[in-house]
């Protein structure tokens, strides 16, 4: 029988197909991980393999999951393609940020639209000039959540 990414586990996340929902929340550290399930309605965790713990649960009746990507853009790279492999669609990075403005304090909430690319590893993706944009919807559903939801001092670029 004939094997596709898509129907085995990946090699480093170590998930298949199923393991993980189609939304999944990515943060850099795996602690962090079972810290932001412990939001949800329910939770398990899936696997912990090298620097890519998973999660999978609901909230609010809506299944999701979240993966560690550890520390580098060549390790998102992994976390991305592989989770991408076995039907993950929609990809919101979670965590810290390196703010530079005075009006940013620590712990503020900031939803990124774009990013510069100075990472060299999504070169081997797409030419330089690309930009690198959130997708629109994903975008605008995490505004007006954050807006639904009345957090203070969002910041959004």
């Amino acid at each position: 029988m004939h094997s596709t990414a898509a129907s085995r586990k990946q090699y480093h996340i170590a998930c298949g197909r199923g393991d993980l929902t189609e939304y999944l929340l990515v943060p850099g550290d795996p602690d962090r991980v079972p810290r932001i399930a412990g939001f949800w309605d329910s939770a398990r965790e899936v696997s912990s393999h090298r620097e890519f713990r998973s999660y999978r649960g609901k909230y609010k009746g809506v299944p999701i999951s979240a993966l560690s990507s550890g520390i580098g853009p060549a390790c998102m790279a992994i976390a991305v393609n592989e989770s991408s492999n076995i039907g993950v669609n929609t990809f919101i990075r979670v965590g810290s940020t390196g703010a530079i403005q005075k009006d940013i304090a620590s712990g503020d909430l900031i939803i990124s639209s774009a990013a510069v690319r100075l990472d060299c590893t999504s070169n081997c993706y797409v030419i330089p000039e690309y930009p690198a944009a959130a997708s629109y919807e994903v975008l605008l559903a995490l505004i007006e959540a954050a807006e639904r939801l009345k957090i203070g001092n969002i910041t959004w670029e």
